[in-house]
């Protein structure tokens, strides 16, 4: 007993050592770096919250506003507090889930591929995205979920499941995804344990589920279920078959979740279906069935459609906890021969190390590398960096400090009004410069677009007045996402001027520039799309 209460202890002190490494870690780049893509247009859930948005559920807006205190604090390190924090505790669950099946040196390799995830670690624990809050509330279901399913009916596991219904009603309000997990309690009940189906509990549980949805549902129903028509043609299958996608989905799952990981996911996995038994065989299906659905889902879609590796991240996270028991159960007798490798096997410590050593060289590339990986023909400035991925989160603090006073001076020679309106094309990059450059200096951004181009900003720009017949306003044109500015916008204004151009450096070298235009006398003939119209084919 004593020994047992030793072992106990030292796993959760190395534990919570690594949540507190992980977390400063995660702490730092997040207020280092500026915002991804992603990110910055999620800013907007939180500046113009609904009960609902065109893309996502309202989840990640909400823990925006939680962290910065309402967006009193609109900055990178308290915008993405959340997804520090919430790693912090998902890393702390999934050690006590592994634990509670097995014993705690299992808990803490299930910690160690917690934390060596890209996926849970890196885009959900640092990032502030849907996935951000939607991997709490996974790990939170799982862990109710399996102190009450596999286990006697009694009021302990009543409850548990009760809990388990909410914190999948949760998931489901930070991601549609979350959905998937209800099903895996579906197909758990139906194919492994029907006893349930009798039980009330379980019905109260759904019905939990349901009702915390019911902002989603009441807003899609308001306006045209236009969310989930969006997100319907986006997986819908095509006719052809794309080896291409598959290929891609596969390949990002792997990198998403760490090759080592992945790795060590898929050895365990056909380790089991060999007939090896690591747990019991009703904790391994409740596992199973949280993440193989969500899994084979869009891995099978991506045969005919393009898909996101991120998607299927959730359904990794039920399959560390099973790859976590697996190589303890492999590594039982170690023990007795050397207890060293009991603690820090090569194959757990291993994936960590890979995972930071990865981390190290991303964060050099993106903020101190002088590569320049675009276009470098200076005859074409307009394109110069152009497809340069390392630079989508680098230089919109280094463009607003230049254009600001470039700006003022233009206004107070009485070029152009003191608030007037930025246009942007397309959320992204539009929604940097509006976070970073329009919105901080007092000018309301309207997005141009089409709907799959400016999503939320359809609501946004009735928010912010759209346009006027005969207004004048401002574009900023970047070079590694450069628009034909007269291409673009020639057909809707009287004149374009292109009023200076600043240079974005790293690493001493140039890497892009930013040109800044006055787009003069708005002819008021932009097609928008209106949020207030029935919306049937989204792309038109």
């Amino acid at each position: 007993m004593e020994t047992k209460s030793i072992t106990e202890n030292r796993a959760t002190k190395i534990v919570l050592r690594l949540i507190v490494i992980s977390s400063i870690v995660r702490a730092f780049i997040g207020g280092w770096m500026e915002f991804s893509n992603d990110e910055v247009y999620y800013w907007t859930y939180a500046l113009y919250p609904a009960l609902s948005h065109f893309d996502h559920p309202p989840m990640v807006g909400w823990v925006i506003q939680l962290f910065t205190l309402n967006l009193t604090l609109p900055y990178e390190f308290f915008m993405r507090l959340g997804g520090v924090v919430f790693a912090g505790i998902n890393t702390f669950l999934i050690y006590r889930i592994a634990s509670k099946i097995k014993d705690h040196i299992a808990g803490l390799y299930a910690a160690f591929l917690y934390t060596s995830s890209i996926y849970a670690s890196i885009l959900a624990g640092i990032f502030i995205i849907p996935d951000t809050p939607q991997t709490l509330f996974w790990m939170l279901s799982i862990y109710f979920l399996m102190d009450a399913l596999p286990r006697e009916i009694n009021a302990k596991s009543r409850k548990n499941l009760l809990l388990g219904g909410l914190m999948i009603g949760l998931a489901g309000l930070s991601k549609y995804h979350g959905g998937f997990i209800g099903i895996g309690v579906a197909l758990y009940v139906l194919l492994s344990d029907r006893r349930w189906l009798k039980d009330w509990s379980i019905w109260a549980a759904g019905a939990i589920a349901v009702a915390c949805m019911f902002p989603v549902i009441y807003w899609n129903y308001s306006n045209d279920f236009i969310s989930f028509t969006f997100h319907t043609e986006r997986v819908t299958p095509a006719l052809e078959l794309r080896l291409d996608y598959f290929f891609t989905e596969v390949g990002g799952q792997i990198a998403y979740n760490n090759p080592w990981n992945w790795y060590l996911i898929i050895a365990a996995l056909v380790g089991i279906f060999k007939g090896r038994k690591v747990m019991e065989k009703k904790e391994l299906q409740v596992l199973l069935y949280n993440g193989l659905p969500l899994l084979l889902v869009f891995t099978s879609f991506a045969l005919f459609r393009r898909t996101l590796p991120h998607w299927t991240g959730p359904a990794y996270l039920p399959l560390i906890i099973i790859a976590a028991v697996y190589w303890r159960e492999k590594l039982i007798d170690a023990k007795a021969k050397n207890v060293s490798r009991l603690w820090k096997p090569r194959r757990i410590v291993g994936s960590t190390v890979f995972l930071s050593v990865v981390l190290a060289i991303a964060f050099w590339l993106i903020n101190f590398s002088p590569l320049q990986l675009g276009k470098t023909d200076l005859s074409k400035p307009e394109i110069f960096g152009e497809y340069d991925f390392t630079q989508d989160m680098y230089g919109w603090r280094q463009i607003n400090k230049k254009l600001k006073p470039i700006i003022a001076k233009d206004v107070a020679d009485g070029n152009m009004k003191e608030n007037a309106k930025f246009v942007a094309f397309e959320w992204f990059p539009g929604t940097h410069i509006d976070f970073y450059i329009a919105h901080p200096n007092g000018h309301p951004l309207i997005m141009m677009g089409n709907w799959d181009q400016i999503h939320k900003y359809a609501w946004i720009n009735n928010d912010r007045g759209g346009l006027q017949v005969g207004e004048d306003v401002y574009f900023v044109n970047v070079t590694n996402w450069g628009r034909d500015v007269h291409q673009v916008f020639g057909e809707y204004f009287d004149k374009i001027e292109e009023v200076d151009r600043v240079e974005v450096t790293r690493g001493g070298n140039l890497m892009r520039y930013a040109y800044l235009y006055r787009l003069r006398g708005y002819k008021g003939n932009y097609p928008f799309p209106d949020p207030f119209e029935k919306h049937h084919h989204l792309t038109n």
